[in-house]
This record gives C-alpha cells, structure tokens and sequence, in this order.
C-alpha cells in the first residue's frame, strides 16, 4: 500500500519515467438495492446501448465517457471548488427579453464549443489553441479553460487542435437482462361522449394511431407497449476512472513543470469527487458500502500498488497548484448573435471553397 504524499504527486505530474496511470474501480448499487431494474440511457436507431460478449454476458453503458465528463465539470463551480479555476460565463437574451447565463463548465464541447465562438472570447481561445497546435503550449488554454485540458476538447470547427482526456470515466452494468414495460393513457372523460365533441369515427381513428392530433393532445385512449422497461442486474454496477498520466506529462515542455501539477490537481478533484448519483429517472446509484472504492498506480511494466489517502490529499494539492500557477481572471462576456451568423457564414463559405476544388480536380 503507498500512502500518497505532495511529494509523489509532483513525480507523477513531471517525472518521464513516472507510471503511466491511476485507476479506480468502484461498484455502485442502487438506491433500491441488489437485483433491482435500473435503467441506461437511450441511443437513436438502437434503444440501450447493450454489447452481447463471446460467452453470451451481455454488457451495458449506464453513463458513458462524454456524459460522466458532462457531469464532473460542473463541480468546479461549486462554493468550495471554484477558487480552482477561472469561472468563465456567458451571459445572452430569451425571445421573451429575459437574461440568463451559462458557465463555461456547462458547455458540452468547452472551449471549442459554439458558444464561445459567438463570443469576444473566440480570438483569445482560437489564439490559445494555435498556441498549443504550434509549439506545444497548453498555457493559454489552461489559464482561460483549464478543464479543457482535464476532460479533453477538439475545437474541430476552427483549429482543429484536440487534446485527449486526462481524466476519463465510464459506468457499465455486467450481466444484464434487458426487460419492457407497457403503459395506457386513459382520458380524464369520454370526449366524444360529449355534447358537441369529437365524433365516435374521429375517437376510433385517434386510438389506432399515436401520432393522431387528438391522440398527441391527450383527448382518447393511448396504449404503449413493449417500451424501454430497464436492465436487471445481475454482476456489477462498476464506475471505471482512470487519471492518464502519459497525457498529462505531454502537456508542454521541461519549462511547464507548474502547469502540470496544477492540471493533475484539478484531475485528482475531478477523480474523487463523489459521482453524480441520480444519473436519469429510475437510475439513482450511489457507492457500494460492502464493496469499498480502489485506488491503485499503475506502471510502465505493468504493475499495479494500491494507494491510500488520495482523496483526503486531493483538494489540498490542487489549492497550493493552482497558488502556484496562478488561476486565470474570472470573466464574464456576452452572446453575440451577430457572431454566431458570421461562423455559420464562414463554415459555408469554406464548404463552398472545398466543394469547387473537388470539382475542379475531377
């Protein structure tokens, strides 16, 4: 067992010859214990995302890659996280004159979203993101949107620069039956009953067809069947999270020492924060007590030690990382419409372009 030390951290953070990873693997259960139905999210074209293995185990995504990043983000705009990085927000108007606001750790894509594009921001992140593309400079990138560099972004609809993850996690649920469930819709009245109502031939219509208007709008008999109805459990809930040290270390050059212990501080907070543990209607998942969370470090040769005291040291490492490396200024800009018809414009203009090429070379 190695007890993690300040000490240990900085030698994963910028030692060449350093491990290539920390994992965890932690089981999760329902709030409604063992053997009860949970259910994944839906997929366009295919429903549950369930893999069938070569024994016949079937296997299914409970939250994947993208959406547990989706969920981890947010918690750096917490009271007692937020001091860790810059909070960028976005202010804009509703149609109805209201103001809102979105934070920066809310936009899917982060710095190469479509939101930051139709802001002032968008020179400052495209000069960030060539900064990086031409000499491998994460600088600007992690004093603007730090998270960028912790979860991964691909500003592929302007630079093109991509950065992989460096804290990467996914749910699955092991050995799994698929189960449906069907549901009927009966009407507060009899509407064609009524004196000057639908008609009986108009009723009769509407409930052989879901999509009639009348049965859209909730005025007759409506059956679904054979609906999504959950997954039964009958392995493991397992929550995979792995911290990828050879990407950190990537991350700019000998000089850039402070940036990558500060980047792994924010990684380790996202690692160790408590999941997110309503995932969607009927997925409420929480630790297993019986089946305690494991940390280990794994090396070049394979080797896996267990680790100790990660999560109490986690927060205090990032507080003084993110000290040394001075966080980047808190901004907030507007949503420029304006901005966000010129990208339009000029992603035609360039679609244009390629598309005469193309002809001109056959």
């Amino acid at each position: 067992m190695t007890i993690v030390t300040t000490e240990l951290i900085d030698a994963w953070a910028n030692d060449a010859e350093g491990p290539v990873a920390l994992h965890l693997k932690q089981k999760l259960v329902s709030v409604e214990g063992e053997g009860a139905v949970i259910f994944p999210p839906t997929y366009a074209d295919i429903g549950y995302n369930i893999d069938t293995l070569s024994d016949g185990t079937k296997v299914v995504t409970i939250d994947s890659v993208g959406a547990q990043a989706n969920r981890i983000e947010p918690i750096f705009g917490r009271e007692k996280l937020k001091h860790l990085v810059p909070q960028i927000n976005i202010t804009y108007l509703k149609n109805d004159k209201t103001g809102s606001s979105l934070s920066l750790l809310e936009a899917g894509h982060r710095l190469g979203d479509a939101v930051i594009r139709s802001t002032e921001l968008h020179e400052k992140a495209q000069k960030a993101f060539k900064a990086f593309q031409t000499s491998n400079d994460p600088t600007e990138l992690a004093k603007l949107g730090p998270t960028s560099l912790v979860f991964g972004v691909w500003d592929s609809r302007d630079t093109n620069a991509k950065l992989p993850r460096i804290v990467q996690s996914v749910i699955r649920a092991w050995n799994v039956d698929p189960l449906k469930r069907s549901a009927q819709f009966n009407p507060a009245l009899d509407y064609a009953a009524l004196k000057n109502g639908f008609t009986d031939d108009e009723k009769k219509k509407a409930e052989g067809d879901a999509g009639n208007p009348l049965a859209v709008r909730g005025f007759v008999h409506v059956p679904a069947t054979e609906t999504h109805g959950g997954v039964v459990v009958h392995g493991d809930i397992v929550r995979d999270v792995t911290v990828n040290l050879v990407a950190l270390r990537r991350l700019g050059s000998k000089d850039h020492e402070k940036l990558r212990r500060y980047i792994l501080g924010l990684s380790l907070v996202a690692a160790v924060e408590p999941p997110e543990a309503f995932l969607r209607q009927g997925c409420l998942l929480v630790p297993d007590e019986k089946r305690p969370a494991r940390w280990q470090v794994v090396d070049r040769h394979g080797k896996r030690s267990d680790l100790s005291e990660i999560e109490r040291i986690a927060q205090e490492y990032a507080k003084a990382a993110a000290i040394t490396f001075v966080v980047g200024d808190n901004e907030t800009v507007a949503f420029d419409p304006d901005k966000a018809k010129d990208d339009v414009k000029k992603a035609d203009k360039k679609a244009d372009k390629k598309a005469k090429a193309s002809s001109s070379a056959t």
